[in-house]
């Protein structure tokens, strides 16, 4: 499938720099009827829910996965995406060019310079296509403090932040809007965005109209951000995510399911690991492993009826799945409408809310 397909223009003012507030004060467009093209808030969203619905969420927390580093005179930018084991991560790393096996990369913050610093990592190997894979100089117990103390937020590379600098005010608060208020379990390197518009409030209000709410697990890779490189679908390669399905979340899914109840995913992540753990009659299973599900359209999904999620980037694998999900056409009739209202686009930005077309 030709990846022009699934291109659309945007004009950069349209991409989020920070959340609104309160988080459920965002836009939601709402196509949960088909022919249907409604402007709504977030916190509308118990409107378009029925009771005994099933909201499925994913619990994955974002680690401070961004870090800054020297190589000498040379200044990079290190992202962190997949773990090898407890020290080593494979890595996408700005200015890498000239890094070569067994360079040390020193670590730094606005606070702490790359020569007081005593946090740094060795590169083990590049590839063109896997990136860098670095092994920090630590014990594997001291990594997760050593990222806490010098690491940030791994916003994608459309939403620009400044590099740490010594007596720089910081006028965002990443480390908590980048991250849903339901997070608990860490291993994220991207935040599973959909999720970011829910409020405390908004959560007890959805359960107090009886709407079911259960919870998996995908570690979001930066792997998502990466643009489709390809001129075809078929050649397009996806990293691999680790995720967890729990026997007491199927039970549930199954019985909605084989009740005739409405199993709404918040997010393209919930959507692809519910859709890696499905067997072809549509029966959910528990899950534990790793998933590259590349879905597009043609593809028949087996477990959801809706899903929540923000405003994708052009020709993204994620805008794919949403056209796999409501019908190319009718995601561009969409996004031409969300275009027109100044909707905001990206991880920061809106919301929709769309019926899935394309089921077994």
């Amino acid at each position: 499938m030709k990846v022009d397909l699934f291109d659309f223009d945007l004009d950069k003012e349209l991409i989020a720099k920070a959340p609104v507030n309160p988080r459920d004060s965002s836009r939601l467009l709402d196509l949960s009827e088909e022919n249907q093209i409604i402007d709504r808030h977030f916190y509308d969203l118990p409107k378009i829910l029925r009771p005994n619905d099933v909201l499925v969420f994913n619990d994955t927390k974002v680690i401070p996965a961004r870090l800054y580093g020297q190589r000498g005179e040379a200044l990079v930018e290190v992202t962190l995406y997949h773990p090898e084991d407890g020290i080593c991560w494979w890595s996408f790393i700005k200015n890498s060019k000239r890094l070569r096996s067994g360079d040390i990369i020193r670590f730094y913050t606005a606070e702490i310079s790359a020569e007081n610093s005593d946090f740094c990592a060795e590169v083990v190997q590049k590839d063109e296509q896997d990136g860098v894979l670095i092994k920090f100089m630590c014990l594997p117990d001291d990594l997760g403090k050593k990222l806490e103390q010098y690491g940030s937020m791994p916003l994608p590379p459309y939403i620009k932040r400044d590099k740490p600098v010594a007596g720089l005010w910081n006028p965002y608060n990443d480390k908590e809007d980048y991250q849903t208020v339901y997070a608990k379990h860490e291993g994220a390197v991207a935040a599973p965005t959909a999720g970011l518009h829910f409020t405390e409030r908004l959560l007890k209000e959805i359960d107090d109209m009886g709407v079911k709410r259960v919870f998996l697990t995908l570690h979001v890779g930066a792997g998502t951000f990466l643009p489709v490189k390809t001129d075809d679908t078929e050649n397009h390669k996806m990293h691999a995510e680790y995720g967890v399905i729990s026997p007491e979340t199927c039970a549930i899914i199954n019985s909605a399911k084989h009740e005739g109840r409405r199993v709404i995913a918040v997010g393209t992540t919930s959507v692809r690991l519910l859709e890696s753990a499905a067997d072809e009659t549509g029966i959910l299973h528990p899950f534990c492993g790793e998933t590259d599900i590349f879905i597009t359209p043609g593809y028949k999904f087996r477990i959801i009826d809706m899903i929540i999620t923000n405003f994708h980037l052009p020709k993204s694998t994620l805008f794919m799945l949403i056209c796999a999900i409501a019908g190319t056409q009718r995601m561009k009739d969409a996004y031409a409408h969300a275009i027109n209202k100044k909707y905001r686009f990206y991880s920061y930005g809106d919301s929709s809310i769309l019926k899935c077309i394309n089921k077994i």
